[in-house]
């Protein structure tokens, strides 16, 4: 029988290696010899054979250095080890990686903070000329979000990000944040128009006690009990600018409580609205495979929903502010005519 051995070569450039075909003696077969039988089985018997085998070396390129510390060039000295390679390289990479996008959150982060402190600035801002218009307002934004959102997805579902499974997921979720969002925002808006600008931020930060609470109810979070005191001294500083003689809390109180209240349950249906978002996001990566869901997916059909049960809500909220329901076109049309200051003047006794 014959044996055969090839050497083959592993590196950056394999070089022509000719084949060796080394021929053995043939080996002499031995005979199998009986074993005794155990238990009436059948006898056993070993026998020797020769085979073909291969043998595989992973050698490095002769006459070639492959760079990396302690290498040398051809003929000055050894080189890297048959599967060496360095480290160092890597590791500065994935610091690097690391700490870029450390980079990008903080970066993000004091976007989102900017962005955040001038969308409430601007809220009480565009609630001070409407403030008899507040619904009119909250409708103007929702269909501005329907717009934004639904044109992004557009383009994101030609890019290849958004795919049809996506798409495809159920919409009863999306339809109850829509709901949230739509209580949300005209429950805000009211209040809003009522509220001075100072009181707003103080009564917003029961937003995280909030969601705190419905995460830990709907979610099964825990807290630690470091981040269970911070967010009671929240609850605290809340109630004492509330009670204390300050400028907004005296403004608080010349408000009335049931602005105040009304401005706190808009808070619970933001954080509501986001714990239900979570819950969304959880499903999708089982529905997916370990896929997430593209987030203009959720906001786009939950802005959707939202423009719809803000429409749902007018006569609801026309009984509220005692506009009678015939007059709501004439309500939306005053309305538009004051954002858009169209027809002079306003009266001071409307506006």
């Amino acid at each position: 029988m014959t044996s055969f051995v090839r050497r083959l070569t592993v590196g950056s450039t394999i070089p022509h290696v000719p084949v060796h075909h080394q021929k053995f003696k043939p080996t002499i077969e031995i005979p199998a010899f009986p074993l005794l039988p155990h238990n009436n089985q059948r006898p056993l018997g070993i026998a020797l054979r020769s085979r073909k085998y291969w043998r595989v070396e992973a050698v490095g390129p002769v006459g070639r250095s492959e760079g990396g510390d302690g290498t040398k060039k051809a003929g000055g000295g050894p080189g890297p080890g048959p599967c060496s390679y360095s480290l160092g390289d890597r590791t500065t990479e994935v610091e690097r990686r690391e700490r870029n996008r450390t980079v990008e959150v903080v970066v993000a982060a004091g976007v989102t903070v900017v962005l955040g402190v001038g969308n409430r600035v601007l809220y009480k801002l565009a609630l001070v000329p409407l403030k008899h218009y507040p619904f009119f307002l909250a409708q103007l934004a929702t269909f501005g979000y329907v717009l934004v959102y639904f044109s992004v997805l557009y383009l994101r579902y030609h890019a290849g990000i958004v795919t049809d499974e996506m798409l495809s997921m159920p919409k009863a979720p999306f339809l109850a944040v829509g709901l949230l969002e739509a209580l949300g925002a005209a429950t805000g808006m009211a209040a809003g128009a009522i509220l001075s600008g100072a009181s707003i931020p103080i009564l917003s930060q029961t937003f995280l006690v909030w969601q705190i609470l419905l995460s830990i109810i709907f979610l099964g979070r825990r807290y630690r009990i470091n981040q269970l005191l911070g967010c009671f001294l929240v609850a605290v500083g809340v109630i004492i600018s509330v009670a204390s003689g300050s400028s907004s809390g005296h403004s608080l109180k010349e408000a009335g409580m049931f602005w105040s209240l009304l401005m706190i349950v808009s808070f619970l249906f933001q954080a509501a609205d986001t714990v239900l978002k979570e819950v969304i996001f959880l499903d999708a990566a089982q529905r997916l495979k370990g896929g997430s869901i593209d987030l203009f997916v959720v906001n786009s059909y939950g802005s959707a929903f939202q423009a719809l049960f803000i429409c749902l809500l007018l006569p609801f909220l026309s009984k509220l502010w005692g506009i009678p329901f015939s007059q709501l076109p004439n309500y939306l049309k005053d309305g538009a005519a004051c954002f858009l200051n169209i027809g002079g003047t306003l009266s001071s006794s409307k506006h």
